[in-house]
């Protein structure tokens, strides 16, 4: 991972970013390893949250994707510094852990946010984004109030936990859906849009045909290119729109 990120980085910085690289800070004393890019503090933030394996080079590629369009962007780690999980039962107990400690989540998510106030970006034009288990977890800001331009998940979890809700939400939500998703149902898509229609909530939620779960991760199994070329492109104007201004 370290010398995929360095390779990455030189990349980066060939490419013109003028920050780019890892980041560690502490919270509640564990440390966490994150990375950030951007070459413009007053541009707009994406706050990128990884899925279930942890902070891994799909990320670091979609960072730099969203900085060649002019983005800062932070991703998050939120299980720890070097915990990367490649095996199926240490991904379910470590996304577990976070399911069952909403105020935990929330507040590794807020204390990254924080690490990129400290790099000095500018907070009042930021997006968060994320990808599968990221997703839900972007939804979870969602539901808390926090003051986002908008809020991105791309074939995330979408069940809404017991005594929670979106009659908090600022953010306009962008929700991005594989039809053949067998992970999260069509049901589930359906009714978080109910619940999103219901609290008055800007959103827009596509679905898209014969993709499974994880369309978009390069190289991966259940990969469509189709599927990801539509939800890029319309994540991009999404982004546009909500971050103008």
């Amino acid at each position: 991972m370290k010398m995929a990120w360095i390779l990455a980085l030189f990349g980066l910085v060939w490419g013109g970013a003028s920050q780019a690289g890892p980041v560690s800070y502490d919270v509640d004393g564990q440390g966490f390893e994150g990375f950030y890019l951007g070459s413009d503090k007053q541009a707009p933030l994406v706050l990128l949250v990884h899925d279930w394996d942890g902070l891994t080079d799909y990320e670091v590629k979609r960072a730099e994707m969203l900085a060649a369009l002019g983005y800062n962007v932070f991703a998050v780690d939120l299980f720890g510094a070097g915990v990367r999980p490649t095996q199926m039962e240490e991904k379910k107990r470590l996304t577990a852990a976070l399911y069952q400690d909403r105020p935990r989540m929330r507040k590794l998510l807020m204390a990254a946010l924080g690490e990129a106030r400290r790099l000095g970006w500018r907070l009042d034009n930021v997006v968060a984004l994320g990808y599968c288990f990221g997703g839900a977890a972007v939804l979870e800001l969602a539901r808390s109030g926090a003051d986002f331009k908008g809020i991105v998940s791309v074939h995330g979890g979408l069940t809404t936990p017991p005594e929670q809700g979106y009659k908090q939400t600022k953010a306009s939500l962008l929700i991005q859906h594989g039809s053949a998703d067998q992970s999260v149902s069509l049901k589930d898509f359906a009714t978080l849009i109910g619940e999103l229609e219901a609290a008055g909530v800007t959103h827009e939620a596509t679905s898209y045909s014969g993709a499974p779960h994880a369309f978009s991760v390069f190289g991966g199994p259940n990969y469509r290119a189709d599927a990801d070329a539509k939800s890029w492109q319309r994540l991009t104007e999404f982004l546009s729109e909500v971050t103008k201004g």
